[in-house]
């Protein structure tokens, strides 16, 4: 085994970075390296992704991680569902849509019209959400660039492609898209064919620690880099890295990747298929070494950065660390909503919106942004607790403690929150698992690490002090409190 230095870059909803990764045999140390926006651009009424930007993003990272290090390898992770499409040339034919546009409203409905449900999870696996790629193809179906592309490729596949000139789709992202086959690790083409979506779209799958292919000249102009560095294939959803880079001692845990969604759930070996998995919307994504991530999104941070600009746009420009404290002497369950409920999903006027479904339902209305945060974090630690003993008993798998990773772990009193609420310990980080587990892979696939996902939690448990929650505080309030959120979710 030898010393490596790789390049992760991770891009999110909101941020993209590119961290370095120096890996000696059992230690890891990453670096951030360069931080870019992720804003979305409103044309007419459409929402894009400005993917030129982002991919401007990637490269000022690559040559600000090479101007002190031989790399050895690059990773890319990015968010699910969402995709270019290329034409007979290999040119992109337009700014990827995003996955909060509104174009896929009541397509779901229509998919289910034609095909059941039932016999879309038992083949795909996947939860049903709106935003799933196969909705927005669907959608897209009359469009102009339908006509005349030859290539559908997920986001980090683009920019892969585009450093490298080489065309594929890794499974982990591929799995999110609701046309994969989660039995075999395959293109679901039958299910395609049946809503008149193109497989021929769909490039080979690559499985990750595969090697993608090395820069081509512009990406080594652009950069600074040698032709010699390659583009390894990571868990391409930023969750799977995410997965990979949580610090586990054991099987029995249960995660929250905390960002600007929340992805709550359980690694398994094999996919969870049965009707009441599907009643509850439960999905089985693909993960790293042939497992399956058995998880349910709940809305996330989502909500709260959503209030957070709205207040700042207001000019009111809320300290977060302030807002927090305030927030952990506020009334505990004066109000609670679920941050599920489709009304938060679009971009908007979120504390509004809360208050809104406040009213409705007979509770309190926040009347301060302490107590609109406060009924954010209640509501969001009853939906992880919601999530993970549902996930614990669709999947018949013991939990013994939840492991927060993501920006959310920052957050202490949402940790602390979740503790209480699920009433088991909750170990809080590293913040940067994404990129960890990005970087890990790679190492792997270098030689600079062996074993299986086991050997590289070990690693990952020394890289980022991590803090741990203990349970406290009125289990039967807790009780009420998720008695309460049922009752608001069935209205």
């Amino acid at each position: 085994m030898r010393n490596v230095t790789v390049a992760a870059a991770d891009l999110g909803a909101s941020s993209g970075r590119v961290m370095v990764g120096r890996v000696d045999p059992g230690r890891v140390r990453l670096d951030e390296v360069h931080r870019f926006d992720n804003t979305p651009v409103q044309v007419g009424a459409t929402l894009h992704w400005d993917v030129l930007a982002l991919y401007r993003g990637v490269l000022d990272g690559l040559r600000a991680a090479g101007r002190d290090a031989h790399l050895d390898s690059i990773g890319i992770d990015t968010w699910a569902v969402d995709y270019g499409l290329l034409d007979a040339r290999g040119a992109l034919l337009g700014n990827p849509i995003h996955h909060r546009d509104g174009r896929t409203e009541g397509v779901m409905d229509r998919v289910l019209s034609r095909v059941p449900a039932a016999d879309i999870y038992a083949l795909t696996g996947l939860q049903f959400l709106p935003i799933n790629t196969v909705y927005q193809l669907v959608a897209a179906a009359d469009d102009p660039q339908m006509a005349v592309a030859q290539d559908l490729l997920l986001l980090p596949d683009l920019l892969a492609y585009w450093l490298t000139g080489e065309r594929g789709a890794e499974v982990t992202n591929a799995s999110t898209t609701q046309l994969l086959d989660v039995r075999v690790r395959a293109w679901a083409t039958d299910l395609m064919e049946r809503l008149g979506i193109p497989a021929a779209l769909f490039p080979p799958l690559r499985e990750p620690g595969e090697q993608i292919g090395h820069l081509q000249p512009a990406g080594q102009k652009a950069t600074g880099l040698g032709g010699d560095v390659p583009v390894t294939a990571v868990g391409s959803h930023d969750t799977a890295s995410a997965v990979v880079g949580v610090p586990a001692a054991n099987p029995r845990f249960a995660y929250i990747s905390s960002g600007t969604w929340s992805l709550v759930g359980v690694e398994l070996h094999a996919p969870v298929l049965s009707e009441a998995s599907r009643r509850a919307n439960f999905t089985n994504e693909l993960g790293v070494d042939g497992t399956v991530r058995y998880l349910r999104n709940v809305m996330g941070l989502w909500l709260l950065q959503e209030s957070l600009r709205v207040w700042e746009q207001a000019g009111d420009r809320p300290d977060l660390d302030a807002l927090l404290r305030d927030a952990a002497r506020a009334e505990p369950f004066r109000s609670i909503v679920d941050p599920d409920d489709p009304v938060f999903l679009p971009p908007g006027d979120m504390p509004a919106r809360i208050a809104a479904t406040c009213e409705q339902s007979g509770q309190p209305v926040p009347a301060t942004p302490p107590q609109t945060v406060r009924c954010v974090l209640d509501s969001l630690a009853l939906a992880y607790r919601r999530t993970v003993r549902d996930a614990q008993r669709l999947a018949d798998h013991d939990v013994e403690v939840v492991h927060v990773v993501g920006g959310g772990a920052r957050n202490a009193l949402l940790c602390q929150l979740t503790a209480n609420a699920c009433g088991l310990p909750v170990i809080a980080g590293p913040v940067e698992a994404t990129a960890l587990g990005n970087v890990l892979v790679q190492a792997r696939a270098l030689g600079a690490l062996s074993g299986g996902l086991d050997a590289l939690r070990r690693v990952a448990r020394g890289a980022e002090h991590l803090r741990r929650y203990e349970p406290s505080g009125d289990a039967a309030a807790w009780d009420a409190a998720a008695a309460r959120l049922n009752i608001a979710t069935r209205m």
